[in-house]
């Protein structure tokens, strides 16, 4: 998920977190990690951030979107 790009989390608080690797988030969050993950409607799941301690950490990554 990180693979060294700056990547937002956002708990279920609303603090946020910014970290290039998992290393870094922890020594932001300390706390047991976990991977959290999500269903979506047709039955897939995929990898959507981190439970770190008792905070849910959700992933967000910057997106570049080229226009026409």
């Amino acid at each position: 998920m990180l693979r060294g790009k700056m990547t937002l989390f956002m708990d279920q608080y609303g603090r946020c977190v910014r970290a290039r690797t998992l290393k870094e988030l922890h020594e932001q969050v300390p706390g047991r990690i976990a991977k959290m993950y999500c269903d979506d409607k047709s039955g897939r799941t995929f990898h959507v951030g981190y439970v770190i301690g008792t905070y849910w950490l959700t992933a967000f990554s910057p997106v570049r979107i080229i226009q026409k």
